[in-house]
Order: structure tokens, then sequence, then C-alpha cells
């Protein structure tokens, strides 16, 4: 106590007004603030979404209901106001920037009650829309007037998805807009998923259905739309009437290998992976809560790279023996060719893709699918990792290891470590979200696309014998130089 008394008596009273002594006062808890005033716009919208979860219930139980304007309106009309208008008010009078106040309390931020039964009803969705979608009959019956106007045909599970899918990343792209609006990258990428999910990925495939023409998403490439070059997509395509179906296997093929390798190779990972794909979109929007929650640890980083890397050996393998055994009149190819395609559309497309991908967002962060199962982001990250132009630049000197970046990296990336140290992070988990970045107090870190590839990191002028390096087996995190 005396040392104590010793430097308070140090203290410009100037400069501190007030002296508390914890001891003389018995250690009571500090006066307990005012509770902040109730914001009367999130309370509207808050009656908004109870008005509309009701009018969905009501319909979902009648069972002489029957899909019409009026019924999308009172449910998923007044869910979108009220979530929009909710967003809005929630940031509308707060400062910008980012706040991390109660993250780490939160029942539903951080793995409490509140996040496991949205686990559980994500989960169960995906479930239900796979394997048991006639228990989805009245919720696709009420979408099928706006199925009717879009695609002049009934609305089936595929269109409820899809409908549900993109008015998450709308609704939650608001939410987006308003907690990053005062960062411009973040504002355009989001308007970027939000344009290519409504527009590529909903409104034009429903135009091709209402054409009769193959319902196609420009906005996915091989191997992510794994089926998309099987030998009996591309001969329904090539055999469609018209050339809608030959051009769409031509931008399937552009795409795939001229078109991500070009653009990765000058602007990374992230051109794809935070701007266009509708797996990213979701995390980006619906997802960004719960991004602090993806595994950091050295085991979670070994994981991701034996099951990513697998995964991508395993389509290139079934798109292999599918064609092989396309040409070939017999053989063991042809025996195991169907079982392959249909193990790797069950496991892979449906229960990592669908129902873990998106289920365990508020379990595990939400890039559960991209980091550890998607064959597309394995191709992209190889790229980036050895031949692209873009990295992180980092300021050693201003880092004052406060370990924002590493806790909001959505791909479990230790971006404290190459911070501290003055390395560029070009490792090929990262997609380029910037969100290490706008939580930087310093200003540390720093998204570029530099003039060559090869000044990137030691031994980058010579990229393929990096590559080849890496294949004997990658260093873990703390390593000076090797890891990927």
């Amino acid at each position: 106590m005396s040392t104590l008394q010793g430097t308070t008596s140090l203290i410009d009273p100037e400069t501190i007004d007030y002296f508390y002594d914890e001891e003389t006062n018995g250690f009571d808890e500090p006066v307990k603030q005012p509770e902040p005033q109730k914001n009367p716009g999130q309370i509207l919208s808050a009656g908004f979404i109870g008005v509309g979860v009701l009018s969905l219930i009501v319909y979902l139980f009648n069972d002489h209901a029957t899909g019409s304007w009026m019924g999308i309106l009172l449910s998923f009309g007044l869910l979108t106001i009220g979530g929009i208008t909710y967003h809005w008010f929630s940031y509308k009078n707060t400062i910008p920037g980012i706040k991390h106040d109660g993250i780490m309390f939160s029942g539903s931020l951080h793995r409490g009650a509140i996040a496991w039964a949205v686990g559980i009803l994500f989960t169960g969705f995906y479930v239900v829309l796979y394997w048991w979608p006639e228990y989805l009959d009245r919720a696709i019956r009420l979408v099928d007037p706006l199925a009717m106007a879009m695609a002049g045909q009934p609305a089936n599970q595929w269109f409820l998805f899809g409908f549900l899918y993109t008015l998450a990343i709308l609704i939650f792209g608001v939410r987006m807009f308003m907690k990053y609006r005062h960062n411009r990258y973040h504002q355009i990428r989001t308007a970027s998923v939000m344009f290519f999910q409504l527009v590529l990925a909903f409104i034009i495939p429903q135009f091709l259905r209402a054409l009769n023409e193959p319902e196609f998403y420009f906005t996915y490439f091989w191997p992510l739309k794994y089926d998309v070059l099987f030998p009996g997509t591309v001969d329904y395509l090539v055999t469609s009437p018209g050339a809608l179906g030959t051009f769409m296997v031509f931008w399937t093929m552009a795409g795939s290998f001229i078109a991500v390798p070009v653009l990765t190779y000058f602007y990374g990972k992230r051109w794809y992976c935070s701007w266009v794909c509708g797996c990213g979109g979701l995390a980006e929007t619906l997802g960004d809560p719960w991004r602090h929650l993806t595994p950091k640890t050295t085991l979670s980083w070994k994981v991701e790279r034996l099951i990513i890397y697998s995964v991508l050996v395993l389509i290139i393998l079934t798109t292999g023996v599918l064609w092989i055994s396309n040409t070939a009149e017999s053989g063991f190819l042809s025996e195991i060719a169907e079982p392959l395609k249909q193990w790797y559309g069950f496991y892979i497309g449906a229960v990592f893709a669908g129902v873990i991908g998106v289920g365990f967002y508020p379990l595990l962060g939400n890039r559960v699918w991209c980091r550890f199962g998607c064959p597309m982001a394995a191709v992209l990250g190889i790229i980036q990792r050895f031949f692209s132009r873009f990295r992180i630049t980092t300021n050693g000197d201003q880092c004052m290891s406060c370990g924002n970046c590493t806790t909001y990296c959505e791909m479990g990336i230790d971006v404290r470590a190459y911070a501290e140290r003055g390395e560029n992070i070009v490792r090929s988990s990262c997609v380029g979200c910037g969100i290490c970045a706008a939580v930087c107090p310093s200003g540390v870190l720093k998204l570029e696309n530099g003039a060559t590839h090869q000044d990137r990191y030691p031994g980058s002028d010579k990229p393929l014998s990096a590559f080849i390096t890496s294949l004997k087996g990658a260093k873990v995190y703390g390593d000076k130089e090797g890891y990927v």
C-alpha cells in the first residue's frame, strides 16, 4: 500500500483530479452506469420482424393456405423490411468503426445457448432441404407466385433455397454497409457479392428457366460447381436447343482454366472468394458476426491443409474417372464411376458444403467450407501463394500486438505473427476480405496488388521451386519461412 501511495503521490492532480482507493472503499462494485435509452427505430423494426415471423408460422400451419403475393409480403416482405431497418437503426447513430464490446461474452456470438440453437436451426434446415423436402412443401407453395413471375413454373425446393439464400445476403449485406461504413473497400465488395448473388445467381437462372433453357449459374466454376464439367452435364448442355448450352460449356471452360488463373495472378483469390462467390457472399454477410470463432490453432491449420487438398484431388479424380468411363466400353473405372460421383455429391456437395459449411457458422466461424473443403479455394490458394501479385503488407514498427487481426481472421491465420515480424502475408488460405486491416488500430496492414509476384516472400522469384518445396512439407506458423 505504501508503494501504491508513493506512486500515486507523484501523479499531477491537475492531470487526474480524483483518487479512488479500492482498499478504503472496501472493493465495492463501481457505480452502475445508466441503461442506454431504447432505440425507437429498433423497437419498430423488431415489431415488423415479429409480425413477419407470426405471419410465416400461421401460413405454414394452415392446411388450406395457397401461395399469394399477400402471403409473401406479410411474411418474407415484413421480415426483409424489419431486418434491414433493424440493422440501419442499430448502427445509424453510432460512431463509425469496429466495435468489440461484449463479443466474447455473448450467448449468440460466442458459442452460447443462442448460438447452439441457431446452429441447430441452420443445420436442420439444410438436412430437411436436401433429404426431406416434402416437409417444406408449404413454404415452397408460399413462394409459388414469385416463381411463376420469374420462371413461369411453380416453385421447387431449390427455388425456395435460392430465394432465402439471396434474401439473407441482401439483408445482412445492409448490415455490412452500416457496420463497415467507414471503409470504402468493404462497401464496394459487399455491393459486389450482393449484385452477383441477386443477378447472376438468382434472377438470370430463373429467367433461363422461363425460356426453357438450362438453369445455369454464371458465378460458379469447376471444381466448386463440380458437376458442370461432368460428361452427362456437358452432353446435356451441348445438345440442348440453340447455342446457349454450348456457350455455357465454353463459359465454364474459359472461367475455370483461363479467367481463374489470370485474375488470381493479378488480384489474388479475393476477386472470387470475397467479391463474386455465393458461398463467400453468405459467409461475409450472414456469417460475419461469427468470424472470430474460426479455429486458430496449429492443429486446425494442419487439418485444413489435409482436407482441402484431399477434396481437390478427389474432384479431379472423380471428373477424370467419369470422362474415361464415358469413352471406354467397359473396365474397372466404368464400375466405380457412378458410385464415386454419387459419393462426392452426397458427402462433399451436400453434407460438407451445405449442412456443415453453413450450419456450423455459429460454432466454428463463417468459413468452414471455404477454409477446409472448397476445391476452388484450394486452386485459387495455390496460385495466390506462389504466383500472384496480391499480398497484405505489414509495418512491424507500428504493430502494438493487440491481436485484433488474428482474432477476426475468418481463415484462421495468425496475422499478428506476420505483422510483428514485418512480413508480407501471402498465405494460400487468405481470401483478401480485408477485415484484418479494418480492425487494426494502428494501420499496420494494407492490401496491395504489386507490380510483380517476385517480391512477395523469400524465393518468390522462383515460385515453381517454392511450390515443389512446399509439397515436401510446410512449416508451422512460428517458423521464419516456408509456411503456406
